[in-house]
């Protein structure tokens, strides 16, 4: 950890014993709760959240970048060391103009099929009822699943995952004009250790612009370097909390505090660029976007990557698992192998 994230950490590291203990007191309050701080009674939890009383950082127990040889590596060194530095990256050109467009087609046909906003898989916004986003896009479209099988993603994230890897999830998320609405500050291993009983952070997702993305449309925002300090918050998961978070997230969620002093030590980069752009981001990268007040949309394609040897289990926060189409964990296949 950097000499910078360390002073940060110090900023707002609890009494880790303290902690602990108020979490054992909360554990033997109920035999239910026996397993709380364990995934299936045997392994330890190590990125606790949504369990302490007060919000506190953990520093990353796990590697950025899995693969050591860089020869091998799919990727410029540079964009090896941009990676490992700030959690994200912009690749340009993987996607040549007829790809695109037959992804912005594509799109398209599905934000307008009424069939498929009647599916559970499609999720609409709290007041307009537009479609925000729609999940396990490669399940409900064949031009998609040869999409997020395709070898320049796939090898680009088993070189830095250094394992096989498998689709933890995909979705398209729309955020149309002058109704789309923000997405909170929130790292995504957060919510897929608690909520889906997903290990380590050994995952990362890749979205593809399919519209142009800039300042004033809700741009992907995301905070460089604070892939390295994962942020436990507070506050109980409600059950079937997903009915409610996929629209509004208030749970899960890192602290005013917490925020203001990441974003001070790091800094904002937003993730504009022109379609077919791939923003590249770690799974604990804190990260979100505006609401969009203006007529253009902002449209991305999302797939994660997942470790094979990563797949989930248990949820750690002692919930039930999230439906398939939001975390596989029955339909887990490796993707066919890059080299």
């Amino acid at each position: 950890m950097s000499s910078s994230a360390s002073a940060l950490a110090s900023d707002i590291f609890y009494d880790t014993e303290l902690l602990e203990k108020e979490l054992l007191s909360k554990k033997n309050s109920s035999e239910d709760k026996v397993k709380e701080n364990t995934q299936g009674g045997d392994q330890k939890d190590d990125y606790p959240s949504r369990k302490y009383s007060l919000p506190t950082y953990i520093n990353r127990k796990d590697p950025v970048i899995y693969s050591t040889d860089r020869q091998k590596a799919p990727l410029e060194e540079a964009l090896l060391d941009q990676y490992e530095k700030k959690g994200f990256l912009f690749l340009d050109h993987l996607f040549d103009d007829h790809e695109i467009a037959d992804m912005q087609q594509q799109m398209q046909n599905l934000r307008d099929s009424d069939a498929i906003k009647q599916r559970e898989e499609s999720v609409t916004e709290p007041s307009s009822g537009d479609v925000r986003s729609v999940f396990d896009v490669h399940k409900l479209n064949d031009f998609f699943q040869k999409i997020a099988q395709d070898p320049r993603l796939v090898r680009i994230a088993e070189y830095l995952l250094g394992d096989e890897v498998y689709l933890h999830q995909t979705r398209l998320n729309y955020k149309p004009g002058f109704r789309g609405k923000e997405f909170y500050w929130h790292s995504d291993f957060e919510t897929w250790h608690v909520e889906d009983g997903m290990p380590r952070m050994r995952a990362l997702s890749m979205s593809i612009t399919l519209t142009p993305n800039d300042h004033h449309n809700g741009p992907l925002l995301l905070i460089p370097g604070s892939h390295r300090t994962y942020v436990s918050c507070v506050g109980e998961t409600p059950e079937n909390n997903y009915l409610s978070s996929l629209k509004k997230q208030d749970v899960g969620v890192p602290d005013d505090s917490s925020l203001q002093s990441l974003i001070e030590q790091n800094g904002i980069e937003a993730a504009v660029g022109q379609p077919g752009r791939v923003i590249l981001f770690d799974c604990n990268v804190l990260h979100g976007s505006n609401g969009n007040i203006t007529p253009a949309p902002r449209s991305n394609l999302f797939f994660v990557y997942n470790a094979l040897s990563n797949r989930v289990d248990l949820p750690f926060g002692n919930t039930a698992p999230r439906p398939e189409y939001i975390a596989a964990r029955k339909s887990i296949k490796a993707l066919k192998k890059s080299d």
